[in-house]
């Protein structure tokens, strides 16, 4: 990954964090918050790949481990939305050639986020974490990041093929 690379993705899992965090979380939405860092994830993976999509989930899954408001054991956003990435990332090519099927990526990463966040809060012992909360809050959570995906998604993979080819432009241009 090349520092420009790196640099745009921190700065677009930041801005991700500082919305979901100050913004978004506050509104007390009913169900769920919407997960702004895991569509930023999808979109990174869906243009990057498989093994950029893990790192970029597991860099912004650590920002939300550790931004205030943090709850839970440190590392289980990372391990989940790690995992997200490296899903999204394996469906690439099948993305690439479809619009509709970014959205059913980012449902099925939306669900599996959840679960996978409930799971090992589950496996850690959190007591914030039931079952019947996690149905409850799954249909929520999904609808809320379907419903912003068309609006975020497109312009992050814009955004990072737009800096991929500049890049691979200034490299010919040496």
């Amino acid at each position: 990954m090349t520092f420009g690379r790196g640099l745009l993705v921190a700065v677009l899992l930041g801005i991700a964090v500082v919305v979901q965090t100050a913004i978004l979380s506050p509104l007390r939405l009913p169900g769920a918050t919407p997960d702004v860092v895991l569509l930023v994830v999808v979109a990174l993976a869906l243009v990057q790949g498989q093994t950029p999509g893990m790192l970029a989930g597991f860099a912004g899954g650590l920002l939300l481990d550790t931004v205030p408001p943090a709850e839970g054991a440190l590392g289980r956003w990372a391990l989940v939305l790690c995992l997200v990435g490296l899903l999204a990332g394996r469906l690439r090519d099948t993305a690439e050639r479809s619009v509709f099927l970014p959205i059913v990526i980012v449902a099925g990463c939306s669900a599996l986020a959840t679960i996978g966040y409930a799971a090992t809060g589950l496996l850690l012992g959190d007591h914030g974490v039931s079952i019947p909360g996690v149905l409850s809050a799954l249909p929520a959570a999904v609808l809320y990041d379907v419903l912003l995906s068309p609006f975020i998604v497109p312009a992050v993979m814009w955004l990072a093929r737009r800096f991929e080819v500049s890049t691979t432009y200034a490299r010919v241009r040496r």
